[in-house]
């Protein structure tokens, strides 16, 4: 019995061709739930003995006391800033699985409020200063995306700047179909030979002994942006501080 030969893309029927999309997507779907799975189950269940190892270090430093030499209090202080580390690791792990999936119904935000409830929330030291241009638009948006995007953008610009006296600047920039968003600082800067490695998973330029952080931030913005069709990026140079730039659609009513 003669076998016909297989089919290349050319010689496939419009309703074939869509099954196999529909099939891709299925998969991809699937793809994306095992893997908000597994973050969550990571998230949730790493905790718990993470938690263990912390406090059982602080109670074998308040049993020992006095005879616990400074070394080994030291170390134990490292010990429970590592688990503090792997915690704030996960939760980015989380952050990031839902960035792009979990959609939030839009309302209307003052652009303006939103970036000033952010500053404080980061409880940033009183030298350091914001600046807000003018123009800052109301959109009708997700709230909660929006605002995670500023958090890890000025949460970045105060860690990495590497002063106390820090100064960040918003504007924006209004297009028909989206706003540009700019956050400037006056700290140390990236080389752009790292503009696009910082915008990956787990990715700091300093050692996290020196500035504590996941390394999650950035590639949660950039997802968080990129799914609701915008971009982001940086441009910045070595010494002379940096600008985060991302577009947010104008109004994300259609998505209700």
């Amino acid at each position: 019995m003669r076998r016909s030969p297989p089919k290349d893309d050319s010689q496939k029927t419009q309703q074939e061709l869509i099954e196999e999309l529909q099939g891709l997507r299925r998969a991809l779907r699937q793809n994306s739930a095992d893997l908000e799975q597994f973050s969550y189950v990571a998230s949730h269940d790493l905790r718990a003995p993470l938690r263990g190892i912390s406090n059982l270090s602080q109670w074998l430093e308040e049993d020992l006391g006095p005879q616990l030499p400074q070394a080994t209090r030291r170390q134990m202080e490292l010990l429970r800033g590592r688990v503090q580390r792997m915690e704030a690791m996960l939760d980015g792990l989380l952050d990031y699985s839902r960035a792009g999936r979990v959609r939030d119904k839009p309302e209307p935000v003052r652009v303006d409020r939103l970036i000033h409830e952010t500053l404080e929330r980061l409880s940033p030291r009183p030298s350091a200063r914001l600046e807000v241009g003018s123009g800052m638009p109301e959109l009708v948006t997700e709230r909660s995306a929006l605002q995670q995007v500023f958090h890890h953008l000025l949460s970045n610009a105060l860690k990495h700047a590497g002063r106390e006296d820090v100064r960040i600047r918003v504007e924006v920039e209004a297009t028909p179909a989206a706003h540009r968003f700019s956050i400037a600082d006056d700290g140390q800067g990236i080389s752009p030979r790292y503009h696009e490695k910082i915008w990956n998973p787990f990715q700091t330029l300093v050692s996290r002994d020196k500035v504590e952080g996941a390394g999650m931030g950035l590639c949660v913005v950039r997802k968080l942006v990129e799914a609701r069709g915008g971009q982001a990026w940086v441009e910045s140079a070595e010494g002379a501080g940096a600008t985060f730039h991302f577009t947010w659609p104008v109004s994300e009513e259609r998505l209700t």
